[in-house]
C-alpha cells in the first residue's frame, strides 16, 4: 500500500496543480481509514503548501459503522482561503475556483478557530471545547476534486483527495459566540437566487463543537502539529450542494450575516 499511496497522492496533487480532470481513480481505492489517511498524509508532504485549517465532513450510515468513524477530515491550504475584509457585510463576492468536469459543491459552514497553544488534551464537552477557541466566523466551504466520483465512491476515497476541499471563505465574526447556541442559528444556502437547502447545525451529530473535538483527536493521532492554531470548517449545515462555473452562491446565517461568492473554473496549466 505504501507504493500505491505514493502513486495516488502524486496523481491527485499533479491533477490539482494542473487543473486537470481525472476520469478514473488513479490507482487502488483505499478501503479503510488507515489507507485513506495514508494517502492524504503523503499528498500533504508532496504538495508542500501551508495548511491554514481543516474541513470536517460527515460519514453517513452504513459507512460509519463499517469504518468506525462518523466524520472525516481534510486540509484547507492557506492560499485557498479568502478572508473577507473585516468580515464586512456587503463585501465583494470573491471568485472561488472548482474543477469543471470533476466534482464541485458549495457548503454553508460555521468556522471555529482553535487558539494557538493547544496542549494536546482533547476536551470531552462543549464547555471545554469553547475554552480552546478564540473566534467563530460564518463560512462557505468549496468542495471540489479533479475526480468526479470523489463522493460517490465512499468516504475513504473522499479522504484520499484532501477530503474533497478546494477552498474556504472566512466571513463575518459571530458576535457573542460564547454566550449563544450556535446550533440555533438558521442557515440557508442559495444558488443563483434559489434556496438549495436550509437547516441548523443541530442536525450535525454533536454539532460544531463536536466537530472540533473529532478533528483534534484525528490530527493528534496522525502526529500533525496543532500548536500554532487552526480554522475548523465544522461541516455542511444545509447539505452538499453541487455547483458549476458561472453560478453565484449565497449563504445566509439569520441574524448574523451572509456571504456571497461566484463559482469559476480552476485555471489549467
Amino acid at each position: 500500500m505504501t507504493d500505491q499511496a505514493e502513486m495516488v497522492a502524486r496523481a491527485f496533487v499533479t491533477a490539482r496543480r494542473e487543473g486537470r480532470v481525472l476520469a478514473e481513480y488513479p490507482g487502488v481505492r483505499p478501503v479503510d481509514l488507515a489507507g485513506a489517511y495514508r494517502i492524504q498524509d503523503r499528498a500533504l508532504a508532496v504538495d508542500g503548501r501551508r495548511v491554514a485549517g481543516w474541513k470536517v465532513g460527515r460519514i453517513n450510515p452504513p459507512d460509519d459503522a463499517r469504518l468506525g468513524a462518523d466524520r472525516l477530515s481534510g486540509p484547507i491550504f492557506a492560499d485557498a482561503v479568502i478572508t473577507l475584509a473585516d468580515g464586512a457585510p456587503g463585501a465583494a463576492a470573491p471568485d472561488m475556483p472548482v474543477y469543471a468536469g470533476g466534482f464541485a459543491a458549495a457548503e454553508a459552514e460555521l468556522l471555529l478557530h482553535v487558539a494557538p497553544g493547544w496542549n494536546g488534551t482533547v476536551p470531552t464537552d462543549d464547555a471545554g471545547t469553547r475554552a480552546l477557541l478564540d473566534d467563530v466566523r460564518l463560512g462557505i466551504e468549496i468542495a471540489s476534486s479533479p475526480y468526479p466520483r470523489i463522493n460517490e465512491d465512499g468516504p475513504a476515497v473522499t479522504i484520499s483527495d484532501f477530503g474533497n476541499n478546494a477552498g474556504l471563505i472566512v466571513g463575518a465574526a459571530v458576535a457573542d459566540w460564547r454566550a449563544i447556541d450556535l446550533c440555533a442559528i438558521a442557515v440557508r444556502l442559495e444558488i443563483d437566487g434559489t434556496v438549495a437547502g436550509a437547516a441548523t447545525a443541530r442536525t450535525m451529530l454533536d454539532g460544531p463543537y463536536g466537530a472540533v473535538r473529532f478533528l483534534l483527536a484525528n490530527l493528534a493521532g496522525r502526529g500533525i502539529a496543532l500548536s500554532a492554531g487552526l480554522w475548523v470548517s465544522t461541516g455542511a449545515i444545509t447539505g452538499v450542494h453541487p455547483v458549476t462555473p458561472g453560478q453565484r452562491v449565497r449563504a445566509v446565517f439569520d441574524g448574523h450575516g451572509a456571504i456571497d461568492c461566484r463559482i469559476v473554473p480552476v485555471r489549467q496549466i
